[in-house]
């Protein structure tokens, strides 16, 4: 019996003119393994075992892919992992956050985020970004309101080196207004907290993309017994119009076949 696959699940991501699938590959454990929040360690995959994990994806219908500066090594290990597959690959990832030294430190100048984008270029071997989010340090408003990220962003979409822009952010109301002008939020959404939802039903209005960060809750969800929570997870995302995708990080094989099988029945219902 085939292994169930999300090939012909795509749907699009707000009105940017790609189409992604329903599930897409976060890469930070790609690339980080300090200050990460989960419920248990993990060794950063050697460069075999992220081919195996980027091929497995790909032959079961993802075509979606998540990174960032701040996910350590991430874009310049996906560069070469990559080579000769971009076509097939809609690339997000990120700009404002730094990750040195254990730490984060935060950077929203125009100069900055046009050096972050410049350099994302060169990592991830590309002349154009699909998608580029704001790493939000959780001051959503004064971000979009007071710095320069996103008018750099609009122009850096101007001269083609981005398809699109939004905000990873950490609040409704920051979703709501990087919504105004920009193409995408990231917002997190799970069983365990919904308060970025209206973010989710502006987006469904204005035909606006949303992804899904935190889906699984980073692995903390718990239920009532005999409840897959993977599943009820995926159930409560995709049970609203305006979710694009759900960006879920894992580079268990096990895990990331189930993880479709489950996304691809709960939408084939």
């Amino acid at each position: 019996m085939s292994l169930p696959t999300l090939h012909d699940l795509r749907r699009p991501l707000g009105g940017t003119g790609l189409t992604v699938s329903p599930l897409g590959l976060g890469t930070v454990k790609l690339g980080r393994d300090q200050g990460v929040k989960y419920p248990s360690g993990f060794t950063i995959p050697d460069d075999d075992e992220a081919r195996m994990l980027l091929a497995q994806a790909r032959e079961l219908g993802i075509n979606l892919i998540d990174t960032a500066p701040a996910y350590g090594r991430s874009e310049e290990r996906l560069g070469p992992l990559l080579r000769g597959q971009r076509d097939h690959w809609v690339i997000v990832s990120k700009v404002g956050e730094e990750f040195e030294d254990g730490r984060s430190r935060f950077d929203f100048s125009a100069a900055h985020t046009r050096f972050s984008v410049e350099r994302s270029l060169k990592r991830l071997e590309t002349d154009c970004i699909d998608l580029v989010l704001v790493h939000s340090d959780g001051n959503d408003l004064h971000i979009l309101e007071h710095e320069e990220v996103y008018q750099t962003l609009e122009a850096l979409k101007q001269e083609g080196k981005i398809r699109g822009f939004g905000l990873s952010g950490k609040t409704a109301a920051g979703g709501l207004k990087a919504l105004e002008r920009g193409d995408c939020a990231m917002v997190t959404y799970n069983l365990n907290e919904q308060a970025e939802r209206p973010v989710i039903d502006y987006a469904a209005e204005h035909g606006k993309a949303i992804l899904v960060k935190k889906a699984l809750a980073s692995g903390h969800v718990c239920l009532s017994p005999g409840v897959d929570p993977v599943r009820a997870s995926f159930e409560l995302l995709f049970a609203h119009p305006g979710v694009s995708s759900a960006i879920v990080g894992t580079i268990n094989p096990l895990h990331l076949a189930h993880n479709v099988a489950t996304v691809a029945n709960v939408l084939r219902r």
